[in-house]
């Protein structure tokens, strides 16, 4: 008798739970599956909205926000036609990031051999948490780690390519002609990042910075 009153609390509790479920949670669910695959191989939506205030028509098209978050709680904009409505969702996402695999020092290089990736919940790290490793590769620490600590790409920056007071290659080109230069770097830049250059003449002229170490100047 007793397990028959657990089991009838468990179907209660379950039938509560189906009956607070939204009729979006699931086309919301399949909908942020898709556009976090690759990032994210499990996720789950909750609408918070409720149902009276949701579109009428069963299958809105669904806007993600413009404000880059893709989980936690956001808001997500849905179209019947002409009628346009903001819902609130939770999104919890699983996946892969970037952690520290040792406490590392500020200023240290990252490697393979100092950071590892770990599975957990997505919604629940920092903002622009590293999520690729690739991305760690010659980025440089710019605060104290601890092992296991997620790494935010606002918490590194990339290698120097070349550093101010390096003589440097200037490459000026525009359609049907290139012409090179030597000058003087003025600041630190890192490749694909802009540097300032002191040409011989004087002139300081500015391009972005190339693999080779080189300062490319599309005219």
């Amino acid at each position: 008798m007793k397990s028959l009153k657990i089991w009838g609390g468990i179907t209660v509790l379950l039938a509560a739970q189906l009956a607070n479920a939204s009729r979006l949670d699931t086309p919301l669910t399949q909908f942020f599956q898709q556009r976090l695959a690759g990032i994210s191989d499990e996720v789950s939506v909750t609408v918070k909205t409720p149902d009276a205030q949701l579109p009428a028509c069963p299958l809105p098209d669904f806007v993600m926000p413009n404000n880059g978050r893709m989980w936690g709680n956001i808001s997500v904009q849905a179209r019947c036609g002409n009628d346009k409505r903001y819902i609130q969702v939770a999104v919890i996402a699983q996946g892969d990031y970037v952690v520290a695999a040792q406490a590392l020092a500020r200023g240290t290089v990252l490697n393979e051999s100092n950071v590892q990736m770990k599975r957990g919940r997505l919604d629940q790290l920092p903002p622009r948490a590293m999520l690729n490793i690739n991305q760690a590769n010659n980025a440089v620490t710019l605060r104290d780690f601890a092992p296991g600590q997620p790494i935010m790409l606002s918490m590194v920056r990339q290698s120097w390519r070349i550093k101010a007071g390096q003589r440097v290659q200037v490459v000026a080109a525009g359609e049907g002609f290139s012409v090179n230069g030597e000058g003087q770097a003025l600041n630190n830049a890192a490749v694909a990042q802009n540097a300032r250059v002191r040409m011989s003449s004087g002139q300081i002229v500015s391009g972005t910075v190339d693999a080779d170490g080189n300062i490319l100047i599309n005219l």
